[in-house]
């Protein structure tokens, strides 16, 4: 089959498929996008067998056909032609001859029939939400997901979608990060799902900050999320999250409230002199009063004194200054709430007049 196209209209696709496929692959055919053109319309798709990406756009073509081409290569050619430029594409059995100009470029096309396609009957669930709102959401929680960890169900995030809400929830078992906002979802039973990494990281990088509408459909073992022409898929983890809600400090009356930026650049200044494999930070409570204090073993030391409002007991607790910062950078207030009760439990923090978002650390011995 022969067909024109630009790669002006390409090469976004390309790049959003190329981003859930792996460099290093255990199959070949892995490392190929599935190019399905028809009449009116062209689909791309890219999988890693745990996560797949489908971009559609209309296209008018004479012929019809479906083949599978390296997908960085694509990517690669499309980037270093000349912008807006035309690709005359011919396939023909085990070839792609790609001519733009003077270019010309041959590459090995796969049968179609060799690449695995996720297939999913039915969906459990549906709902619709902006994607701002699940942008945020996904944004403000997914720092505090596992990596790699034993405990595969903390690789992920929690979604939790009750009839009004739409809960996120990621923990690494030394920090929590949860948020929520208020959502009709139309679903009258509690859900509870959890997506991998991987899924978590490509949907908020598909999604944008607009109030453009999102869909997402939930199913057993996989969770779809629809916007512009993009169809991303991904399975979801089998497993039993923690119970969160067991970990979740309890507010007190007399929790600390200091300025966000002023909290984060003396967090930032004291880090610099932390030990760099454990990224200790004292933190030194009194009466209105707030000192972080850093060493590290060339016996350097750094301090860092705030102004707060504080009225509760003394207190010294150890802090991983990384773990903080994350949750401090998360927070959007200008006023930060902080709640610790004793230097061997966990400690608090939350947005100023913002019950939906909570940010737990653990405290470590220095």
């Amino acid at each position: 089959m022969k067909f024109n196209i630009s790669t002006k209209v390409l090469l976004p696709c390309l790049q959003a498929v190329n981003g859930v496929i792996e460099r290093r692959h255990t199959l070949p055919i892995l490392s190929n996008l599935l190019m399905t053109v028809s009449k009116t319309e062209v689909k791309l798709v890219g999988t890693d067998m745990e996560v797949e990406l489908v971009v559609t756009f209309p296209f008018e073509c004479k012929d019809e056909a479906e083949f599978t081409l390296p997908a960085r290569k694509m990517l690669d050619i499309c980037r270093a032609l000349p912008e807006a430029a035309v690709l005359d594409v011919s396939v023909e059995k085990d070839q792609a001859i790609l001519k733009s100009n003077k270019s010309r470029f041959t590459l090995a096309v796969h049968p179609a029939k060799e690449f695995p396609v996720t297939d999913i009957s039915t969906f459990q669930a549906t709902l619709s939400i902006v994607q701002g709102e699940l942008k945020s959401l996904l944004e403000d929680t997914m720092f505090a997901m596992a990596q790699q960890d034993v405990r595969y169900y903390l690789n992920g995030l929690l979604l939790e979608v009750n009839a009004n809400l739409l809960r996120a929830v990621a923990t690494d078992g030394h920090r929590l990060a949860l948020k929520e906002i208020e959502q009709n979802t139309g679903i009258p039973e509690q859900k509870q799902i959890i997506i991998p990494r991987k899924g978590v990281i490509e949907i908020a990088r598909l999604l944008n900050s607009s109030d453009e509408l999102a869909e997402i459909m939930i199913g057993s073992n996989h969770i779809r999320l629809s916007i512009n022409g993009l169809q991303f898929t991904s399975k979801l983890i089998d497993g039993k999250f923690p119970d969160y809600e067991r970990v979740i400090p309890k507010a007190t009356n007399t929790p600390l409230y200091a300025s966000r930026e002023a909290f984060r650049q003396s967090l930032t200044r004291a880090s610099i002199l932390s030990n760099e494999k454990y990224k200790g930070v004292r933190i030194l409570l009194k009466r209105d009063s707030l000192k972080a204090l850093a060493h590290n073993p060339d016996q350097e030391e750094a301090e860092e004194e705030l102004e707060v409002k504080y009225s509760g007991e003394e207190m010294e607790i150890g802090f991983n200054v990384t773990y903080l910062l994350d949750a401090i950078n998360a927070i959007k207030t200008d006023q930060i709430i902080m709640t610790a009760t004793s230097p061997d439990n966990s400690c608090l923090l939350m947005p100023e007049n913002q019950e939906n978002c909570k940010y737990v650390v653990m405290p470590m011995r220095l």
